[in-house]
């Protein structure tokens, strides 16, 4: 666990410095008398559109590169490593089917979208090029992930994509684009990340193109087919799941509601950076332990990512409550995003919940048992898509927020059983309950002791204040045992010094 700790560690601060930029960039795009909230919108949902474009048109070939990577690297030379290879030729054959089905349906986007949100049909093209960078930089960011090389990717994906959007950003205050022209360019954002990603996989020797079938192709073939073919459906089903709440309120309510909610679930996603890093590390050592029959590092690695995302989430989300009224007045945010205030509490709670319950989907994902991967993602579209219609047509963008925290409780809770029914693997312990009492109570605290304390002077004075409860709590309790081993490490470097 300790490659895997120290890994990501690196990411998560690769991670929260894209956050970081990536603030900056959303307050400018909130904030009074620059970008409106129907332009902020546009810009989500080419996330939106384009990770669905990308779910479509990858073909499940994910899934496969984690599944036989280790089959691939431990019985070819790297020359005759012809995965890469076939993975892109898939891929792109799948993005011109997007393209051409994106095209017949037009037609169909028009009519839905023109009345609410006429902004988005008026540049609908320009989605293509952001849905194909994102899925080039995606596939090359798993092959480096498996080649144990993450914090480059990591950092291209979080950091670099957000600093060219600052540029932009910064050019459009300046006069010197206008919205027309950035968001043309904003559309090759991230090919431009795809394009820096190879160059760097190349130079390092770890991507390689070869034509020839090789034999660990031969042996696969038909298992890899038959992997990429479940996973696509299921990864499909669970992009689906994850985007269409703000395309049906786009297409429902227009793209002011859309950028309100954009706001509240970036502020909400917050709460997940450590588990996206801890996701890109512990994949390849999964699939290996799966390779090796090693359950006991299963277990390990699944108990460790469940109180570790836990304790994070719950001391992202106290900071992030304890504070968020007087940062959208202090950062001078428009008055309309406020009203996504609760929005963010709901989106909250669910990303505690999906942090919690550890890595579990990756855990079934790398199994022999893959294949109740896509049965629990029909599962979680089966609940949202109705659940997100229904609720926010009756409340709004809450009635979303609603529909994500009762879909996942029950996509998380069936993937634990499925786990300790079938491996007898279930990470909590009581830990997990002192992890929660000690977030709630130092929130609290925090909350009445200096409620009265406002600007930046109060924001200081909370964050101190629930950061030392909290982080005393954690480590008194050993709560986790990284926490602990971080500090050994850290006091054996200090005492070289």
């Amino acid at each position: 666990m300790g490659q895997i700790r120290k890994q990501a560690i690196i990411s998560s601060i690769v991670i929260y410095i894209g956050f970081f930029v990536g603030f900056i960039n959303t307050w400018l795009f909130t904030k009074n008398g620059i970008f409106t909230p129907e332009e902020y919108a546009l810009t989500r949902l080419f996330f939106d559109v384009g990770q669905l474009m990308y779910a479509v048109a990858s073909l499940g070939t994910i899934s496969v590169i984690y599944k036989f990577f280790p089959y691939y690297k431990d019985n070819l030379d790297p020359k005759e490593n012809d995965l890469a290879t076939w993975v892109l030729v898939t891929v792109i054959g799948g993005f011109c089917l997007v393209v051409i089905g994106g095209l017949i349906f037009e037609p169909l986007i028009v009519q839905k979208f023109s009345g609410r949100s006429p902004l988005f049909v008026d540049y609908y093209k320009w989605v293509f090029p952001f849905g194909l960078g994102l899925l080039l930089f995606t596939i090359l960011e798993t092959l480096s992930n498996n080649a144990r090389k993450t914090i480059y990717p990591a950092f291209l994906r979080e950091t670099g994509f957000r600093l060219i959007t600052t540029i932009l950003i910064t050019l459009y205050l300046f006069n010197w684009l206008s919205f027309d022209l950035f968001i043309k360019v904003f559309s090759f954002s991230f090919l431009i990340t795809a394009i820096l990603l190879a160059i760097s996989l190349k130079k390092n020797g770890q991507l390689h193109f070869t034509f020839t079938a090789s034999r660990v192709t031969k042996k696969f073939k038909a298992k890899m087919i038959t992997l990429a073919a479940f996973v696509f459906s299921g990864q499909v089903i669970f992009i689906l799941s994850q985007v269409m709440d703000s395309i049906f309120i786009a297409s429902l309510m227009g793209l002011v509601p859309t950028g309100i909610f954009a706001l509240s679930s970036y502020i909400a996603n917050l709460i997940q950076i450590p588990q996206r890093s801890m996701i890109s590390i512990t994949l390849p050592a999964l699939s290996q332990a799966w390779k090796d029959k090693n359950m006991q590092e299963i277990n390990r690695i699944y108990k460790r990512s469940s109180i570790n995302l836990l304790v994070a989430a719950l001391f992202i989300f106290g900071g992030i409550w304890l504070n968020i009224e007087d940062a959208f007045r202090l950062l001078d945010i428009q008055s309309q995003y406020s009203t996504g205030l609760a929005v963010v509490f709901i989106l909250g709670i669910s990303r505690i919940i999906d942090s919690g319950t550890g890595v579990n989907s990756q855990i079934i994902m790398t199994s022999t048992q893959w294949k109740f991967e896509f049965l629990t993602g029909v599962l979680l579209l089966s609940i949202s898509l109705p659940l997100n219609y229904v609720l926010i047509k009756k409340f709004g963008i809450e009635g979303s927020a609603y529909a994500n925290l009762v879909a996942f409780i029950i996509y998380n809770a069936v993937r634990y059983t499925f786990l300790w029914k079938r491996y007898n693997l279930q990470p909590f312990s009581i830990k997990t309950v002192l992890a929660l009492a000690t977030g709630i109570i130092a929130y609290f605290i925090s909350y009445y002791a200096l409620n009265n304390m406002t600007g930046w002077i109060g924001i200081v004075l909370r964050s101190s204040l629930f950061a030392t409860i909290f982080t005393a709590t954690v480590f008194a309790l050993k709560l986790t045992p990284d926490a602990l081993q971080l500090v050994d490490v850290v006091k054996k470097r200090f005492g070289r010094k």
